[in-house]
């Protein structure tokens, strides 16, 4: 009998890939890296360094004149729309954080449930995130329309609710919110369907009601899932703009951070390096809570 020789794996070494298995995995990084440095980081480091000059943007760059933290100045303490837009970007936030978002997570909860025509209203609720915010935009013009639109037909009134500054923002609210109670509640029904079952057994065992066992066994469980619900809303609410830019071009009322950046870059005012201030301060706001996010995530993982 012939004796076959059976090759042992070395222990300690890692899988050896061809030469095409490496080119392939140095591709597949490379150049999504390419495309992310192109397409993200170079406009967002040439934005931070023209807040620093004055350029109208048509000339060459090379005669942009030095202005230092001029425009960062002027911004806090000149310019009428920033503290307004400011205080409208934290009334966004918190709208979706206080109650867009606790209604999605109900309508999660509910949908969870099982109960009948689940499939129809889940796919109602989150048919608005399909849809962009512009034209979310038109669709709730057929509401707040101020000669033809639903509300004021039901009312007996004649209100411009996207046209008074007294009720543009809580309409554009009201429509924003529709969207994101949809995405907040997909998020949730995924979270809760990983779930494991044996937790809520247990805590019906213990003689816990259900709104106990829903915030004190399953809503902690699902900490990476709120965690990213709120990263995603204080972004969302801080790079708002779809929707005032459609409604009134964020004017009388609808003052947001990311509109003025687009009035000041390539609106009416063609100011370069006064937007790029303001997406800088925005650029610096956002990085705040993407680090903790990171550090949480980052934290969790070891």
């Amino acid at each position: 009998m012939t004796t076959q020789a059976v090759a042992k794996p070395r222990r300690g070494k890692g899988l050896k890939l061809s030469g095409r298995d490496r080119v392939t995995v140095v591709l597949m990084m490379l150049i999504p890296t390419l495309f992310a440095a192109t397409l993200v980081w170079l406009p967002a480091i040439a934005s931070v360094m023209l807040s620093f000059f004055n350029w109208d943007g048509f000339g060459p760059v090379t005669e942009a004149q030095p202005v230092g933290f001029r425009w960062y100045q002027e911004a806090a303490t000149i310019y009428p729309a920033f503290w307004p837009a400011i205080r409208h970007n934290l009334i966004w936030l918190a709208a979706l954080f206080l109650i867009a978002t606790p209604i999605g997570i109900l309508c999660a909860v509910l949908i969870d449930r099982e109960t009948q025509h689940t499939k129809f209203y889940q796919t109602a609720l989150y048919l608005p995130v399909v849809l962009s915010m512009a034209l979310i935009g038109f669709v709730w013009q057929l509401v707040f329309s101020r000669d033809q639109g639903l509300l004021n037909t039901i009312l007996g009134t004649s209100i411009d609710w996207y046209g008074d500054s007294r009720y543009n923002l809580w309409a554009a609210l009201i429509a924003t919110s529709w969207r994101h109670v949809g995405y907040v509640m997909l998020l949730y029904l995924a979270g809760l369907k990983g779930v494991d079952p044996a937790l809520k057994e247990a805590a019906s065992i213990d003689g816990a009601s259900e709104v106990r066992t829903f915030f004190q066994v399953v809503f902690p469980v699902m900490f990476p899932i709120n965690v990213v619900v709120l990263v995603i809303t204080f972004i969302d609410s801080l790079r708002a703009f779809d929707l005032v830019w459609v409604i009134n071009r964020g004017r009388n009322g609808l003052e947001l951070l990311a509109s003025e950046v687009t009035r000041n870059i390539v609106g009416e005012a063609q100011r370069i390096g006064f937007g790029s201030a303001l997406a800088t301060i925005m650029l610096i706001i956002s990085s705040v809570f993407i680090v903790i996010y990171l550090r949480i995530v980052l934290k969790e993982d070891r």
